[in-house]
């Protein structure tokens, strides 16, 4: 391991968010003196964002916490055009009011990890859109475009793949990486970044954004990529078998967002407590050497810990004591997931394909209702369903009010008639 003099290289080195560089000795230093300012650029491309983005936010909580300056760069521009980096396939172009939207609601997580204001080391939030969308194109061409190399462009991670798998590449997605190295010139000019930080697979953007800074006669720029984090069986992190794992409240809920670190694969807890919860190294060893049953309860504490930081202490709480209820003391736990159905639909008794499948989203077709039931998967209030042409009544009610819908062991979401 680098010995590094600074808290902030210190720290991140020390909980695994490292992957790549530039200068370390010359960032270290300018951490050292508490002078980085840096970002990270985020595309509004969802009105939420995923835990897929978790660790860049978290370097920047970190940025923060050891006295340096955070920027959240938010890509009001650059979301028009489209980053082709880790796909196959060209994005869908959004209409400006629906990036508009998505920026709003996405800059609502931010808060949660860094300390927003005007004085010292507070964090930015801005958007490219401020100066991209003023560009114009002659002089972009003059000013910008004589500094980039078609052929260096060509041999970019986000460009080879796409032309090695002969996927279409657009002209409008080609130019995405200039838009984001102009990003970083900007950015220094106006604010005084020093550092970008991103993904792995942004590294190469970065990269030429330091080149092109250079060129255009910036004080030095930095780079600095965390890994792609998969889980130990390979899977990507930040989505299931549901979907993309969001963080904004109204997209999942505490109790799904605690389920989904709950579930954790027991040879990631130590390296997921480093990486996403403010929990102290010396805990972190303490729960990774939890073996057999034990290991559980680091689970817990990981999931809750997570949570916390995304919804509220009170938030992540209600959600272990929900799953605590349900899991653990067989009850009904008023908290679980739930949808309305009908008054009327269960007097003339409701489907449990339909129950399983449109109304709770359990499943993702009738077709898998019936394969779930055929293998015992499928429980209404605990009892397992046996029948596919079974009806759900009032009858079915607990004392609750309420029907309780079980897929396996963890997934729950009750039905309230309405």
């Amino acid at each position: 391991m680098t010995a590094f003099k600074s808290d902030f290289m210190n720290v991140l080195q020390q909980r695994g968010f490292i992957h790549q560089i530039s200068d370390p000795e010359s960032l270290d230093a300018l951490a050292s003196r508490r002078e980085v300012v840096a970002y990270v650029g985020y595309d509004c491309t969802a009105s939420s964002l995923h835990v897929g983005h978790l660790l860049s936010i978290m370097m920047l909580h970190w940025l923060q916490a050891t006295g340096n300056k955070p920027v959240a760069l938010m890509g009001g521009g650059t979301t028009r055009v489209g980053d082709p980096s880790g796909r196959d396939e060209t994005r869908k172009i959004l209409s400006l009011e629906q990036i508009e939207a998505n920026k709003v609601s996405i800059k609502r997580v931010f808060a949660n990890f860094i300390t927003f204001g005007d004085d010292g080391n507070k964090a930015l939030m801005v958007d490219n859109a401020d100066w991209l969308t003023k560009l114009n194109y002659i002089e972009m061409l003059r000013d910008l475009g004589r500094h980039f190399s078609v052929n260096r462009m060509l041999t970019m991670d986000s460009v080879r793949m796409r032309l090695e798998r002969e996927q279409e590449l657009s002209f409008i997605e080609f130019n995405y990486m200039i838009l984001q190295s102009y990003d970083y010139v900007e950015l220094s000019r106006r604010h005084g970044c020093n550092l970008q930080m991103g993904g792995s697979d942004q590294w190469g953007n970065i990269v030429t954004g330091v080149d092109l800074g250079r060129r255009m006669g910036t004080p030095q720029l930095h780079a600095l990529t965390c890994p792609l984090l998969t889980t130990s069986s390979g899977a990507k992190m930040g989505k299931t078998a549901a979907g993309a794992v969001w963080l904004n409240g109204d997209m999942l809920p505490a109790y799904d967002y605690w389920q989904y670190w709950r579930n954790t694969e027991d040879a990631d807890v130590g390296r997921f407590l480093k990486l996403f919860t403010l929990l102290p190294i010396d805990e972190i060893e303490r729960l990774s050497k939890l073996q057999g049953a034990e290991i559980n309860e680091a689970k817990k504490i990981l999931a809750t810990e997570a949570t916390a930081l995304v919804h509220g202490r009170d938030a992540a709480d209600k959600a272990e004591a929900t799953a605590r209820t349900t899991f653990e003391q067989g009850g009904t736990a008023q908290d679980l997931p739930s949808v309305d159905v009908a008054r009327a639909e269960l007097d003339a008794g409701l489907s449990v394909l339909a129950a399983f499948a449109e109304k709770s989203g359990l499943v993702a077709s009738n077709g898998e209702a019936r394969r779930q039931i055929k293998a015992g998967g499928l429980k209404v209030n605990d009892v397992p369903v046996t029948d596919e042409k079974m009806a759900l009544t009032a009858a079915d009610l607990t004392a609750d009010g309420v029907i309780k819908l079980s897929m396996g062991k963890k997934k729950h979401v009750l039905l309230r008639p309405a």
